[in-house]
C-alpha cells in the first residue's frame, strides 16, 4: 500500500525501527526549534473491521490533523505499518517498535499475554468493529461441496489461522456439533490467503476465517457458507491496543488517536458507501465485499466504546487459547483500560455509547453508480426490486432470518414459507427452519426472484 499524506519515507521508517526503545516507537529529537516525534501505528489493511483505526483512518488523515492541533511545540509524524495479521503487530509492540496496533479479539489476548510475559505490558484502549452474535467469522466450503453441516467435517481437512477469532469459532462450533476439534478434523494452520488457495485447490475441505475472507470468497463465487458464526451468539470484535509505557508518556497522543478514530467512525456511519469505496481502493478488495461488513446495515457495528458484553466475551475466549496452549491465564480486567477513550469521547457520550445497541439489520440494494443504497422492509420487497432492476443492481444484501447476519442475496439460501421468502447464510439453518415450519421449502435464488415478482 503506498504511503499517504503523513507517511514518512521508507528510509526514515527503517531508521525509526533501529532507534533505541523509547516511549514512542520512533521518538527522535530534532533539536533547535523543538522536537520531532514519530508515532508508529500497526494495522491490517485487509482486516476491514479495523478500518476506523487503520485503512480508513489513514486515508482520511484525521490522526495527523489531531496531532497537528495539539499545539505542544512538537512536530509529529505517523509511520503506518501494514500487516496481514495481528501476530507481527504484537511482536513489534513488545519490541518497542509499534506504539498503537489494531487486531481481533483472540490476537488481543495473545497481545496481552506476550506483553506481560516480556515485561512490556499493553492495554486494550478502544474497539473498532464488533458483532454481538459472532457474525464476523464464517466457515465456508468450495462451491458445490457435498458438505452441508458441521458434522460432515468429521475426518476432513479444515484450514484456519490458529490463535485467531476464526479458529475460536471453529473450535466452539465443532464442540457444539458434538465433534472433538483436536481429533475429529485435520486442522491446517494457514494464513487466510493460503487457506483460500487451499480451498480452491481441494487440499482443504473447508475454511474458517475472519472478515473479509468469507464474504470476499462468496462474492467471487469461490466459496459457499457452511456455518454462520452468529449461531454461537457470542460477541466477536476487533480493537485497539497500545503499549502501556507509550500511553503513560504520551497520553495526549493516544487521546488524539482515539479522537481521530471516533471521527473516522462517524465518517463511516455518515458515508457508508464512500467509506467502502475508500477502503476498497486502498486494499484492492471489492467494494461490494467491504460494504457487506462495513455498510450501513453491515455485519460489523463500529463504536470505540469498550462495551461490557465484549469484555465478557474476551474472558470466555481465554479458555480456548489456553486449551490450544497459546497463552496461560490472562487478566482481562487489567488489560482493558478505557480511561483514554472515555476522555476522548467525554463521559456523557461514552456512557451513551456503552448502553447503545445496533438496530436489527434491513435488506439493502446498491444500485450501479449510486452514492447511497436503498433499504427494504422485507426480503420479498428487496427481491421484487432486484427482479425489476436486474441490469442496474451492483449488489443486494439480506439479513439471515435466524441470526440477522447480512449476506449477499444471490449467495443466500432461500426458503419459501407461504407468501414469505426468507434468506439464510448457511444451508443448515435453512433446513432447521424448514423442519420447524410445515409447508416451507428451500428454493433457488432464481425461483425466489420469480416468486417475488
Amino acid at each position: 500500500m503506498k504511503p499517504q499524506r503523513s507517511a514518512i519515507p521508507a528510509t526514515a521508517a527503517v531508521t525509526a525501527l533501529l532507534l533505541p526503545l523509547t516511549a514512542c516507537g520512533g521518538d527522535a529529537s530534532a533539536g533547535g526549534d523543538g522536537s520531532t516525534v514519530t508515532v508508529t501505528v500497526g494495522y491490517q489493511s485487509r482486516t476491514i473491521n479495523t478500518v476506523t483505526a487503520g485503512t480508513l483512518l489513514r486515508s482520511l488523515g484525521y490522526f495527523e490533523k489531531q496531532l497537528n492541533s495539539l499545539g505542544d511545540g512538537v512536530t509529529y509524524k505517523v509511520n503506518w505499518q501494514d500487516y496481514a495479521t495481528g501476530a507481527p503487530i504484537t511482536a513489534q509492540m513488545t519490541a518497542g517498535k509499534i506504539d498503537i496496533g489494531s487486531m481481533g479479539d483472540f490476537p488481543l489476548l495473545i497481545n496481552a499475554a506476550r506483553g506481560k510475559q516480556l515485561n512490556r505490558p499493553t492495554r486494550l484502549v478502544s474497539v473498532t468493529g464488533y458483532n454481538l452474535r459472532g457474525g464476523l467469522n464464517t466457515i465456508v466450503t468450495a462451491p458445490g461441496s457435498s458438505l452441508s453441516s458441521l458434522k460432515d467435517l468429521k475426518g476432513k481437512k479444515v484450514s484456519t489461522s490458529v490463535g485467531s477469532a476464526a479458529d475460536g469459532t471453529l473450535v466452539r462450533a465443532l464442540q457444539r456439533a458434538g465433534l472433538d476439534p483436536g481429533k475429529d478434523i485435520e486442522k491446517l494452520n494457514q494464513q487466510p490467503a493460503v487457506g483460500a488457495s487451499a480451498l480452491a485447490a481441494g487440499s482443504a475441505d473447508a475454511l474458517s476465517q475472519f472478515v473479509a475472507w468469507p464474504g470476499l470468497l462468496a462474492h467471487q463465487g469461490k466459496a459457499e457458507a457452511l456455518y454462520d458464526g452468529a449461531q454461537l451468539n457470542l460477541p466477536t470484535f476487533h480493537g485497539v491496543t497500545a503499549r502501556e509505557d507509550f500511553a503513560k508518556k504520551r497520553p495526549a497522543v493516544l487521546e488524539a488517536f482515539l479522537k481521530a478514530q471516533t471521527q473516522a467512525t462517524e465518517y463511516l456511519d455518515d458515508h457508508p458507501v464512500a467509506a467502502a469505496e475508500k477502503v476498497a481502493k486502498a486494499t484492492g478488495l471489492p467494494a461490494e465485499a467491504v460494504y457487506l461488513y462495513n455498510g450501513a446495515q453491515g455485519i460489523a457495528t463500529f463504536d470505540p466504546a469498550i462495551k461490557p458484553q465484549l469484555v465478557s466475551a474476551l474472558k470466555q475466549d481465554v479458555a480456548i487459547l489456553k486449551a490450544a496452549k497459546l497463552t496461560g491465564d490472562v487478566d482481562v480486567d487489567a488489560f482493558v483500560d478505557d480511561r483514554y477513550v472515555k476522555k476522548a469521547l467525554g463521559p456523557t457520550a461514552y456512557a451513551e455509547r456503552l448502553s447503545s445497541t445496533p438496530p436489527p439489520p434491513a435488506g439493502e440494494v446498491w444500485p450501479e453508480g449510486a452514492r447511497e443504497t436503498l433499504r427494504f422492509t422485507s426480503p420479498t420487497a428487496l427481491l421484487r426490486h432486484v427482479a425489476e432492476h436486474r441490469d442496474t443492481v451492483r449488489a443486494a444484501y439480506v439479513p439471515d432470518a435466524t441470526t440477522g447476519t447480512l449476506w449477499f442475496a444471490d449467495r443466500a439460501v432461500w426458503v419459501a414459507d407461504g407468501d414469505e421468502l426468507l434468506p439464510f447464510v448457511a444451508p443448515a439453518t435453512a433446513r432447521a427452519y424448514v423442519a420447524g415450519h410445515g409447508g416451507a421449502r428451500v428454493v433457488t435464488y432464481a425461483e425466489a426472484l420469480e416468486r417475488a415478482s
